[in-house]
């Protein structure tokens, strides 16, 4: 049984990107997932992701890479920059999603808005 729903997903997703797939179907999901692949569908990385009962499925766009962060670091928007460096390969390339209190944001706006939070995942 699974203990972290977000990265098995993101971690199968990486094995199949690997495996040449263009596609994935997830049998668990959570609320905190499908925002997370909200987010990463608005700026490109998955082409659609659909919930049929208790599966998903997710097609993937122009992902290269992607992984969550454990532990799951709280950061202020000071220390933003140093994770970027951390996890992402270059500046401008990928994003890295955040909880905040207003909700599931990408790093650029988290910068923009003035707010940390926790960092969840990278994508690039």
């Amino acid at each position: 049984m699974s203990q972290d729903i977000i990265s098995d997903t993101l971690n199968q997703m990486m094995n199949a990107k690997k495996a040449g797939k263009t596609s994935l179907v997830v049998k668990a999901h959570s609320k905190l997932l499908l925002s997370i692949l909200a987010l990463v569908k608005l700026k490109g990385y998955v082409k659609n992701y659909e919930v049929d009962g208790r599966s998903l499925k997710i097609e993937f766009a122009r992902l290269n890479g992607c992984n969550s962060i454990k532990p799951r670091f709280i950061v202020g928007v000071k220390d933003i920059d140093n994770y970027v460096k951390r996890y992402l390969p270059a500046k401008g390339l990928g994003i890295i999603i955040i909880s905040t209190s207003q909700g599931i944001m990408a790093h650029q706006t988290c910068q923009e808005k003035n707010i940390g939070g926790s960092l969840l995942a990278y994508f690039y």
